[in-house]
């Protein structure tokens, strides 16, 4: 397909090429082009299907109306229906998103951060890796539009929008408790992220509360361990601990291991074993029974995020940091 250019605009519309130029990009008011012909312009623009290269716009306005986006596993169902609403979102004001995942690991993150600031992105959506903070630093010393998604750093002075993990995990246990559950476990990965920190400090708090807290009933993981791992660490755990009666998954791939693991030792949902997870997955939708989720608000947090970075993105200079934190919703199915 040809490429269309101002020079095919300016043929259709019968105006000359200097005229097309002026009116897509917006200057047509202040060279006293009339109001007719800036909107006959557009038309033909809209009819032909005229696309400016990101490469010029760039070079004249500085800007290249692109978002980088940087989450931990695009392939996980959280992360991926988060991309897809937030580019929604970029979309309807006009911005392309760029997609990257880190893998957790902070070395690519900083690789990802960089590449994303030589393609001269207008700003940055990012869920931090661990180790980052330094390079979230510079992006402020830079002065670039920044928006933390997911999880933050405690002493670090940058907008970031996150479900209040705390909230949704002190609930989700007590749901439990009052379910009649005495031998609650809690499966986490290993980290020194905050929101999987707090995550477990609010299930913990909610079980010393009704005095059912066992430190021997929490389980952690690496976070870069196969699924196979999990599976026979999770199996090796329930074999040691046969009195649990309910597990609470603080990581969506967690649960799932999980699920595999119950089948295994052959422990049946919810007669032997309740189960709640984190992030919902259309395969606990399908599973039978069907699990219950504490479930994100992906919506909330996408339209947020974007808010936040079109408002540093239009007056860097003016913006004020806004820490959001979104409840999330305990979406109660078969599996308690």
């Amino acid at each position: 397909m040809k490429k269309i250019t101002i020079k095919d605009i300016a043929t259709e519309a019968e105006v000359s090429i200097s005229t097309v130029s002026f009116v897509i990009n917006d200057k047509g008011e202040k060279m006293g082009i009339s109001p007719a012909v800036i909107k006959k312009v557009q038309q033909v623009a809209e009819k032909l299907n005229y696309r400016p290269s990101m490469i010029a716009t760039s070079l004249r306005t500085g800007k290249t109306r692109s978002i980088g986006l940087i989450v931990e596993d695009i392939s996980n169902q959280f992360f991926a229906d988060l991309a897809r609403v937030i580019e929604e979102e970029a979309r309807n004001i006009d911005y392309r998103v760029f997609y990257c995942s880190t893998g957790g690991n902070d070395e690519r993150s900083e690789e990802l951060i960089h590449s994303l600031l030589q393609a001269n992105v207008d700003g940055f959506i990012i869920t931090p890796t661990q180790n980052i903070e330094s390079s979230i630093d510079l992006l402020l010393r830079l002065k670039k539009p920044v928006v933390l998604i997911d999880r933050y750093f405690a002493g670090q002075n940058v907008s970031h929008v996150v479900m209040d993990n705390y909230e949704a995990s002190n609930s989700a246990a007590k749901f439990l408790i009052n379910k009649g559950r005495k031998n609650i476990a809690i499966v986490n990965i290993t980290s020194e992220m905050i929101q999987m920190k707090s995550r477990e400090d609010g299930c913990r708090d909610a079980l010393k509360e009704a005095g059912l807290y066992n430190d021997s009933l929490v389980l952690h993981m690496e976070y870069n361990s196969t699924e196979e791992t999990r599976v026979a660490a999770i199996v090796s755990f329930l074999e040691k601990n046969p009195q649990i009666d309910a597990v609470l998954f603080l990581t969506n791939y967690m649960g799932l291991a999980g699920l595999q693991a119950f089948k295994k030792v052959g422990k049946t949902i919810p007669d032997d074993v309740s189960v709640i997870s984190f992030d919902d997955h259309d395969s606990f939708k399908l599973h039978t029974p069907k699990i219950t989720v504490i479930s994100q608000p992906i919506n909330d947090i996408a339209v947020k995020s974007i808010q936040l970075l079109l408002s540093q993105m239009t007056n860097m200079e003016k913006f004020e940091i806004e820490k959001s934190l979104k409840k999330g919703e305990l979406i109660v199915r078969e599996s308690v």
